[in-house]
């Protein structure tokens, strides 16, 4: 053995010299000139720093009130999915059915009967889903208005920049809740023109968000790159300033359901919704009228919404923390 390693080991030697001498050569650049970077090891150090970015940002949603509002989010979503599955009663019981009296909270009724004598945790788990089709419904149809209007504003500027803007601040001018009681005055109290109302009432606000954040992509580098080389105006603003310009729509987007969620109780506070559907802010404004008899349903309605609103607060915010460029360098 000691024969057989005593021949292997010159051999051995002279590979090593020999990789030394052929990494030297192959890499007098990077020894001798400073700032000059090895290929081989950019590439690594780059797939390191975006592993390090997505784990950074993981971590920024780690955060315990996030997690919370996860979790809260991720409740109120599925009971609206699973509606039929988690309430004791049928959706034509809990609208339909009229017992006598009401009754507190008992083994048969978990959070008590209305005055009408209607079982209020199956018309709260019924109350989930009409909420939110409304609240997310009106915030589609404004992100889809009011990005492109941003958008174009931004791009052309001008005349165009001018009239644009000049009319979200006509609608911008009507405070929400006032517009709002106002159309449905003039209008029907349906689902429909509840969703419409809230859809306009939202454009001017994605449309300057839009705007603001597409303003300072526009002028960047790699739009001018994209002028030179002759892409369409149509293409430079939705395939490269639209998806870079959507930061703040996102951070916007939890924050308006709460906002939009609470609106909409107002209204039905207000005896301004759609009787036909099951709602919270409905259950509300009916429970008012008897809530010395019967405080507990009063009470649940506002519980759901208050959990839902924190809920889309916290996400919205764990979100805007997790884009933040300033968050960047905090793990």
């Amino acid at each position: 053995m000691l024969k057989h390693d005593e021949i292997n080991k010159p051999k051995n030697s002279k590979n090593t010299i020999g990789f030394i001498i052929s990494w030297v050569v192959n890499n007098f650049k990077f020894i001798l000139i400073p700032g000059s970077k090895l290929k081989d090891l950019t590439v690594k150090e780059s797939e390191y720093e975006k592993h390090l970015s997505k784990r950074r940002m993981l971590s920024r949603f780690k955060s315990a009130f996030t997690i919370i509002g996860i979790i809260l989010v991720f409740i109120i979503v599925s009971i609206a999915v699973f509606q039929s599955w988690v309430s004791p009663y049928t959706y034509e019981q809990a609208i339909y059915q009229y017992l006598v009296g009401s009754s507190p909270p008992s083994p048969g009724h978990p959070l008590g009967t209305n005055h009408f004598g209607q079982d209020i945790l199956a018309r709260i788990i019924y109350g989930t889903r009409p909420s939110l089709i409304i609240v997310i419904s009106s915030i589609i149809f404004s992100v889809l208005i009011g990005i492109p209007i941003g958008l174009m504003a931004a791009y052309y500027g001008g005349w165009l920049d001018i009239i644009l803007m000049r009319l979200m601040d006509v609608i911008l001018s009507f405070p929400g809740v006032i517009f709002a009681i106002v159309i449905l005055i003039i209008w029907q109290s349906t689902i429909i023109n509840i969703i419409t109302v809230f859809s306009i009432i939202g454009i001017p606000y994605y449309a300057r968000v839009m705007r603001n954040s597409a303003l300072k992509v526009k002028d960047l580098p790699y739009i001018d790159a994209a002028k030179v080389i002759g892409a369409n105006k149509g293409r430079i603003m939705f395939k490269h300033i639209l998806p870079n310009s959507l930061q703040p729509i996102v951070i916007a987007l939890s924050f308006n359901i709460g906002r939009l969620l609470v609106n909409l109780s107002i209204l039905a506070f207000l005896s301004l919704s759609d009787p036909s559907w099951i709602e919270w802010g409905n259950d509300i404004a009916i429970s008012k009228k008897y809530i010395l008899d019967t405080p507990w349903a009063l009470i649940w309605p506002s519980v759901m919404i208050l959990i839902t609103v924190i809920g889309f607060y916290l996400v919205g915010d764990g979100i805007r923390d997790a884009l933040d460029p300033k968050m960047k360098n905090i793990i």
